[in-house]
């Protein structure tokens, strides 16, 4: 395995703020917006994301936690049962301007699902998509991002790995290659 490093420590850090104000841009002071983040791994970004714009604008963010399992158009054809996260959305999106999150926009067929169980909590007046890497060139389903952290150009036999202090001691995003 070869992996490249893409973003890591003050850098990584940076990416975040960079993207708070960006969002700021967008939705002043964040009267009318929520953020979800997409289990298992969005949450970590959503939950930071969150942090920092309370920092920014001295007040709380509507921040919820989306577990997208059953809406998965290949959750029947695993051979191990799946097991689904906790989704915790204690507010309603009906209306609001409701912004997405994920670590890693792949295929899009995350955040197709994310957004058919969004929908059993209302309808947003708008959604949105931040990602904090976005793997061009890959798509199944058309999607985009409305705010990315970086974007990767790679292949299918790539993965990208990211690790948040929260769980695995330091933040870091990895490309990870096969030996050829």
């Amino acid at each position: 395995m070869q992996n490249l490093t893409l973003l890591d420590g003050q850098k990584f850090q940076i990416t975040i703020q960079r993207l708070c104000r960006q969002l700021i841009e967008n939705h002043n002071d964040f009267s009318d917006s929520v953020i979800i983040g997409i289990q298992p791994r969005g949450v970590y970004l959503a939950r930071r994301v969150a942090e920092e714009l309370q920092k920014i604008l001295n007040k709380p963010i509507m921040q919820g936690d989306l577990d997208i399992t059953f809406y998965r158009d290949d959750f029947r054809r695993r051979e191990t049962p799946l097991v689904p996260n906790q989704t915790r959305i204690d507010f309603i999106i009906e209306g609001k301007k409701v912004i997405l999150m994920d670590d890693v926009l792949w295929t899009g067929r995350t955040i197709r699902a994310a957004m058919d169980a969004m929908l059993a909590f209302g309808r947003p007046g708008k959604v949105e998509l931040l990602t904090l890497v976005d793997r061009r060139y890959s798509r199944h389903i058309p999607v985009m991002a409305d705010y990315v952290g970086i974007e990767v150009d790679s292949i299918a036999s790539q993965k990208v790995v990211v690790s948040w202090k929260e769980t695995d001691q330091e933040d870091k995003i990895v490309l990870v290659s096969e030996n050829a």
